[in-house]
């Protein structure tokens, strides 16, 4: 990545020949209440954020009232990074293209958690220490799973100077963390968890169920709502359609460089060498590496809508989906993001008027991955929506660009009458 450029990708002037569409799965959006032009609007927003070249591929899916009313990618897979030259072997991306969701994966962690929960088989309030007993050592003993899922676990970081290499070692990093003392005690204030709390979370349900997060994923959310290559890493036979991560935009240096250091333990370079590792896809990293693709991503959202109903099966109990996406505590500044955030017990919350999902979105619960994924789902629009990219950029013409793409899905899909939207029971 060069200090001193945009760091950025090829855009043919022929954006068409580099877009996919599935038009099988694509409805009309008049038949759910949204207009041709509103869609379009939405998917000239995409093709906006494309030509700015921070992103070598997007793909993004759209439900609304269930249905899928946009389901397409732009751009190459593999093949057409800043450092590629017009000669490098290219691969289009398309709708079956899996992405790593990062950070968003989060939000499937944690409700494995409350599914455990919901079964009896946990309680969000007993000390982390009830289950891994080698945890409640050096101020951490009173630490709970609700202060895990909420950000407020006082452990949100790796100790500095970790290898980034511990990504493909769980078991490691799980030592360091029962070592580790909190930076404040738990449920002080909040502070985003990276990575650290999806391990603990993860070890949690393997202590508790026997079975790994992979294996308890597929179990409980993978196979029952047919989606098999939704889970933590990627299965060889589903590499070939796997995306490549670029770093893109103009490279952070200075605060901005430290700032992602405090945040992610290293800097962009190491995410986009380290993710694109073939160990990355073996391993499980139950805060960040989910691969899917933007339909199975908005698929799962969609189920969370649906008060936890995929089809004719009934994954979640509707209260369970309730209080997972209650706000905790009223906004305030994250102390790693040093942003104002409003969290649920996994989920991160949109806001009124202007949130993460968009403007006037109270009641959206989703998550971000790596600075520039999305995804979500806002009952007061029902839609379930996911934005996926493969450029990972902070600074540059990216970001105005998919921070208009979030915006314009939010106005064009407008808030409907109180009676028609969702609630859980």
């Amino acid at each position: 990545m060069k200090l001193l450029s945009l760091n950025s990708c090829y855009v043919t002037p022929d954006v068409a020949s580099v877009t996919s569409y599935d038009s099988q799965t694509e409805v009309n959006p008049e038949s759910v209440g949204l207009s041709l032009k509103q869609r379009d609007r939405i998917w000239q927003a995409a093709e906006l954020l494309y030509k700015t070249g921070a992103s070598p591929a997007i793909s993004i899916c759209i439900r609304k009232k269930g249905h899928i009313v946009l389901n397409r990618a732009i751009g190459h897979a593999r093949g057409n990074g800043p450092e590629d030259t017009l000669d490098t072997p290219k691969v289009l991306a398309t709708p079956d293209t899996r992405i790593c969701l990062f950070s968003a994966s989060k939000v499937v962690t944690a409700m494995l958690i409350h599914l455990l929960d919901e079964m009896g088989e946990i309680d969000l309030l007993d000390p982390i220490s009830n289950y891994i007993p080698e945890y409640g050592v050096n101020g951490k003993r009173n630490a709970t799973i609700y202060h895990l899922l909420a950000h407020r676990g006082g452990i949100p970081s790796l100790p500095k100077g970790t290898d980034p290499k511990l990504l493909f070692n769980p078991d490691a990093a799980l030592d360091l963390l029962y070592k580790a003392k909190p930076i404040a005690p738990s449920g002080y204030r909040a502070a985003y968890h990276a990575l650290t709390a999806g391990y603990i979370l993860g070890e949690i349900i393997k202590r508790v169920t026997g079975k790994d997060c992979r294996e308890f994923m597929a179990e409980k959310i993978s196979i029952p709502m047919d989606m098999p290559s939704f889970n933590f890493g990627l299965a060889p036979e589903h590499r070939e359609q796997v995306a490549l991560n670029y770093s893109t935009g103009v490279k952070p240096i200075f605060v901005m460089d430290a700032f992602l250091r405090n945040i992610l333990g290293g800097s962009m370079e190491d995410a986009e060498h380290y993710t694109n590792d073939p160990q990355f896809m073996d391993t499980i990293c139950p805060a960040g590496n989910i691969f899917a693709t933007a339909e199975q991503a908005s698929r799962f959202f969609q189920m969370l809508l649906d008060g936890g109903r995929y089809q004719d099966k009934q994954l979640f109990d509707p209260k369970t989906i309730r209080r997972a996406t209650i706000e905790v505590s009223k906004p305030e500044i994250d102390a790693k993001l040093l942003l104002p955030m409003r969290y649920a017990m996994g989920p991160m919350l949109g806001a009124k008027p202007v949130g993460l999902y968009g403007i006037n979105t109270p009641n959206a619960f989703g998550h971000l991955g790596y600075t520039c994924i999305f995804c979500w789902a806002d009952p007061d629009r029902d839609i379930s929506a996911s934005v996926l990219t493969t450029g990972k950029f902070l600074l540059g013409a990216g970001l105005p660009a998919i921070l208009n793409l979030i915006a314009t899905i939010s106005t064009q899909c407008k808030v409907l009458a109180p009676a028609e939207r969702r609630r859980f029971s």
